[in-house]
């Protein structure tokens, strides 16, 4: 299901398990869903992942470089299962985003667990923090995706913005991403 909040401040210390943690995440914005899609998991990981082609179905987003893939992984002795280094990657991404007059940048740290997650780090911009996840496995007739986006801005004009658009600007941002699986995928048959 839904679960979108509206952007407001935050408290200066908020660290998970405390009061003022458990105040925040009520106060800023994020989502979380979860959504069957007629394709693979692998499918969606590799239109999920291909973030350098973003700007050409994602609203809002002008442009979008990706900085040389670190070496590596981040997981390496802390995953639960055993880990393929070949199956994770992690880049960097500069992103431009753009609506009417406003432009921004964003850097975010990018790391791919090869058909099962995306998880993005916020670098640098104009935001506090971000956090996003993307999370996919196989179902019967095609894949279960979860995903789950909190954000808090530096400044309360973007914060207010924020607020008044999350909802919208998030459903077209998943019209856009189910429309890019529908022109570049076939669906799978139900099984």
């Amino acid at each position: 299901g839904r679960a979108i909040t509206p952007a407001l401040t935050s408290p200066k210390c908020a660290m998970p398990g405390t009061r003022n943690w458990r105040a925040r995440q009520a106060k800023v914005p994020q989502h979380r869903e979860t959504r069957r899609m007629p394709y693979t998991a692998e499918q969606m990981f590799d239109l999920v992942a291909d973030i350098g082609r973003y700007p050409e179905f994602l609203p809002w987003i002008i442009a979008m470089r990706i900085r040389t893939p670190h070496p590596g992984h981040l997981w390496a002795g802390t995953h639960p299962e055993p880990v393929d280094p070949a199956a994770h990657q992690i880049v960097t991404a500069d992103m431009v985003v753009g609506f009417k007059a406003i432009r921004e940048h964003f850097t975010s740290r990018v790391t791919l667990d090869r058909a099962r997650h995306v998880h993005v780090d916020y670098l640098d911009g104009p935001l506090k923090y971000l956090h996003n996840d993307w999370h996919f496995r196989d179902v019967p007739g095609g894949c279960e995706i979860d995903f789950a986006v909190e954000f808090e801005f530096k400044t309360k004009m973007f914060e207010k913005i924020a607020g008044m658009f999350f909802g919208d600007a998030l459903r077209k941002m998943v019209a856009s991403f189910e429309a890019r699986a529908a022109a570049i995928y076939p669906q799978v048959v139900a099984g």
